[in-house]
């Protein structure tokens, strides 16, 4: 099973090296593209379609698994999660420079138990990133310190193997200061939420107590990853639940029930374990990947679909570079 594989031992060994750079010789540097993420590996594409180019190609112990993916555009380093073992309490965030040379672990194994989606704040100097087995949403300085726990939705210890209360995607609002996540909830369990809390902590309140956190929708399949459209207030959002791309408005009436919207527009269908997404704005466009090993993108709107790559193996994270 496909899922089962993502998670198995301690890493034995840790290389990396740079298949080349970003972009190929005779590319437009200033081309729009794609850093994705396989296994062991960190891709790029163009996204108008094109050859895939791998930028790090690592060498991991058996069944770890990257994640997810950001760009630190200002200071041109690349940011991804490996969840690590799932029961080792070992996942780690590496950087490496923008060509994929450099690479670093920022935060070690013990700085977080399964990191999955990630997203940069770069006005604060902020990682941040939903943690799954760790059932929480945290984030760090860019160099990794200041660890900190926004979000707890659950004790590891005391609440293992309860799925709905694992975070996995992550996005964030910076002009409002809000960060938003799933809970994906068991295999198509129709468990799965989508959140938004302050990324300031109350006054007075703790990551597993706090009172500001919204429940947007419930009941979903399995929700992973998001992106925003802030411009219009949209969310989008990966379900591997349903294998599909849907978006909805991200500020509902008041007096909604998150369980019985019905602004929910799936755009994508059929995808192969759907994960990652990543919008493509200016273009009108947005991307996904799946576990199946594709790479696809469509309008912003789902018309257009189309497969930019297959048969990569596992891939997870996505995300534009302009």
């Amino acid at each position: 099973m496909m899922r089962a594989a993502l998670k198995i031992v301690v890493a034995i060994a840790l290389t990396f090296s740079s298949a080349c750079a970003l972009p190929r010789v005779g590319e437009d540097a200033a081309a729009p593209h794609y850093l994705y993420l396989g296994a062991s590996s960190v891709f790029s594409i163009p996204a108008g379609g094109g050859t895939p180019t791998t930028l790090v190609s690592q060498a991991l112990g058996r069944g770890f698994v990257n994640d997810g993916i950001a760009l630190d555009r200002a200071r041109g380093h690349i940011y991804w999660t490996n969840m690590g073992s799932a029961a080792g309490d070992d996942g780690t965030i590496m950087r490496a420079d923008r060509d994929g040379t450099n690479v670093v672990t920022i935060v070690p194994p013990g700085g977080a138990f399964t990191p999955k989606q990630l997203k940069i704040d770069e006005r604060a100097g902020k990682l941040y990133w939903s943690d799954r087995e760790g059932m929480a949403i945290m984030r760090a300085d860019l160099d990794g310190a200041n660890i900190e726990t926004l979000v707890s939705t659950g004790d590891p210890a005391v609440h293992e193997g309860e799925e709905a209360r694992w975070c996995v995607g992550i996005a964030l609002d910076v002009e409002r200061r809000q960060v938003y996540w799933t809970q994906k909830g068991g295999e198509n369990a129709g468990e799965g939420m989508i959140r938004r809390a302050s990324m300031t902590m109350p006054a007075g309140a703790t990551a597993s107590n706090r009172r500001d956190i919204e429940t947007l929708f419930s009941r979903l399949p399995e929700p992973i990853d998001l992106d925003l459209d802030l411009s219009s207030r949209t969310i989008y959002w990966t379900d591997r639940g349903d294998n599909t791309v849907s978006r909805a408005p991200m500020d509902p009436p008041r007096g909604f029930d998150p369980a019985k919207r019905l602004d929910q527009q799936v755009l994508v269908r059929g995808l192969n374990e759907a994960i990652g997404v990543a919008l493509d704005l200016k273009r009108g466009r947005m991307a996904y990947t799946s576990l199946g090993g594709e790479v696809g993108d469509a309008a912003l709107d789902g018309s257009g679909a189309r497969m930019l790559a297959t048969g990569q193996g596992l891939l997870t994270g996505i995300m534009l570079v302009e």
